[in-house]
């Protein structure tokens, strides 16, 4: 079983940056793909972004792009969102997930396992 734990949420203000963290146990995930979802009060979830287990695929909502990085370290089973220019918009649950699509992937369906989720809340 693979438990995911986020951490690093929060309340932000517009412009700001804030980084999420994910912490994988209870088995590898260097060879699944990892994304990270939000859904927002009334919203259904939204792959906000996905990487392969080798780093080399990678995928954003336009929502995000040029915004927000994901990154992972296999060593230490672990997930990074690097949030910049945050803005209002951006409020919501952030979930870390993983696939046993090894590129990762852009469809929440296709996420079989998944964190408890964290609140970011970005004020203007």
């Amino acid at each position: 079983q693979l438990q995911l734990v986020e951490s690093g949420g929060g309340p932000a203000q517009a412009g700001d940056s804030l980084t999420l963290s994910c912490a994988a146990s209870g088995r590898a995930v260097n060879v699944r793909g990892m994304g990270w979802v939000r859904q927002a009060r009334g919203k259904e979830r939204e792959v906000v972004a996905s990487i392969g287990w080798r780093s080399g695929t990678i995928h954003y909502a336009d929502s995000v792009k040029a915004r927000f990085t994901i990154t992972r370290d296999n060593v230490k089973d672990m997930v990074f969102l690097q949030m910049n220019s945050l803005t209002p918009a951006d409020t919501a649950v952030y979930y870390c997930a993983s696939t046993k699509a090894s590129a990762g992937s852009e469809r929440r369906g296709d996420y079989d396992y998944w964190g408890p989720g964290i609140q970011v809340t970005v004020s203007s």
